[in-house]
């Protein structure tokens, strides 16, 4: 008697222990359809498989929608982290906030793609994009050069690091315009002195170009400023080197004959003093360094 007793007060514990399972479940289901926050209809979207968030990114992509396509992708990665499907989506993401203008972000998403898989087939591909990022962002030499500086770290990373890639070629040229662009900075800077007479200062900004920029469509103007700059303080000895150089490296260049000129003017000739940090950086201009 005393063991059918004990069964029926199990089988009741049990039956009351189902019954406020369900009274719970009950009350949550109740919860979310009566809280304004919880948008259930979005429960089943967050959770979908990865596979099929990443292919409809691909056919937001195909169909134009770019900023949709994003927002695919970006879920890949929120809801599936550090999955095969997010590895994909990461780069993606890049290419296609690259593509919206979005710079920022895409070097953001670049460079923590980078940090997880350095060494992914992708991965010159998204450096690529990161450079690119930073390219499409250099402004005029009047203003702030920062990103020229951020591509030329970028890019060279892409020479440096993927040798063999396909996008080498297209990163060096993207160095050289960045360098150009910095040239052009302190070119810019230079000629504001030098009309300002303020010799010492432009020839500061002019000795950067031809010793730090020296492969750069500046050097030409900054010899010739050099020698302007030189004759004007009457150190003529640097102001014929700078000329001498110029000639030896450029002897048709328009800057050559007006830099001629102005030596003549003073009875004066080029001639190159081997001693002078002028006819050093010479050196590197002759051999294209």
């Amino acid at each position: 008697m005393s063991e059918v007793k004990s069964g029926m007060l199990g089988t009741a514990a049990r039956i009351a222990g189902v019954f406020l399972m369900i009274t719970a479940t009950g009350s949550l289901l109740a919860s979310c359809q009566s809280d304004p926050d919880i948008d259930i209809t979005k429960l089943a979207a967050e959770t979908e498989p990865a596979e099929v968030l990443y292919n409809q990114g691909l056919a937001n992509i195909k169909a134009g929608n770019m900023a949709e396509a994003g927002r695919k992708f970006d879920a890949v990665d929120r809801q599936h982290p550090f999955s095969e499907w997010s590895q994909k989506s990461l780069v993606m993401s890049t290419f296609v906030k690259y593509r919206l203008g979005r710079y920022t972000e895409a070097t953001a998403t670049g460079k923590r793609y980078l940090s997880l898989y350095p060494r992914a087939d992708d991965s010159a591909y998204v450096q690529y994009l990161v450079g690119l990022s930073y390219w499409k962002q250099i402004t005029n030499v009047t203003q702030d050069q920062k990103a020229s500086n951020q591509t030329i770290e970028a890019m060279q990373k892409v020479v440096d690091e993927y040798p063999d890639s396909e996008y080498v070629d297209d990163a060096q040229a993207k160095i050289r315009f960045a360098r150009d662009q910095l040239a052009g900075k302190e070119m810019q800077i230079g000629r504001y002195y030098l009309e300002r007479k303020e010799y010492l200062a432009a020839i500061s900004r002019f000795r950067v170009v031809v010793e730090r920029y020296p492969t750069t469509n500046q050097v030409e103007e900054a010899l010739a400023r050099l020698v302007e700059s030189y004759y004007a303080l009457g150190v003529v000895e640097e102001a014929q080197t700078a000329a001498a150089v110029l000639g030896h490296n450029y002897p048709d260049s328009q800057w050559y004959a007006d830099s001629y000129k102005l030596l003549k003017t003073g009875g004066l000739e080029p001639r190159e003093n081997a001693g002078s940090w002028i006819s050093r950086a010479g050196k590197k201009l002759l051999l294209g360094s």
